[in-house]
């Protein structure tokens, strides 16, 4: 899992992958935004000369990754792999309450 946590955290700023660690269990949750949509805005630096957009730095950091980009998958040892509209904290506190109490009533 270790290749696949560096392939993970780099180039966060253009893929906006991070991880987040449980204090409560110690459990380590990947997070990926997924954005399949063709039309990211496209931003870069404006040629006051020929009033042309230079760069097009929309398409290379945007935030999120192309599905078929991802990193979560079974085949790089992900089991339990959840798409979740909107934000992943509240899907990411409703599993580790269930790890914790599966932790809880096992002492």
């Amino acid at each position: 899992m270790t290749t696949i946590r560096k392939r993970f955290l780099t180039n966060t700023d253009e893929t906006g992958r991070f991880i987040v660690k449980s204090m409560k269990t110690g459990k380590v949750y990947f997070v990926e935004p997924i954005d399949d949509r063709a039309n990211h805005t496209i931003w870069g630096d404006l040629d006051p000369a020929s009033k042309s957009l230079q760069g097009d730095y929309g398409s290379k950091y945007r935030g999120s990754v192309k599905s078929n980009e991802s990193l979560i998958t079974q085949k790089n040892g992900f089991n339990e792999i959840a798409m979740v509209k909107g934000s992943p904290f509240s899907e990411i506190e409703r599993r580790d309450n269930i790890v914790f109490r599966q932790i809880k009533n096992s002492s």
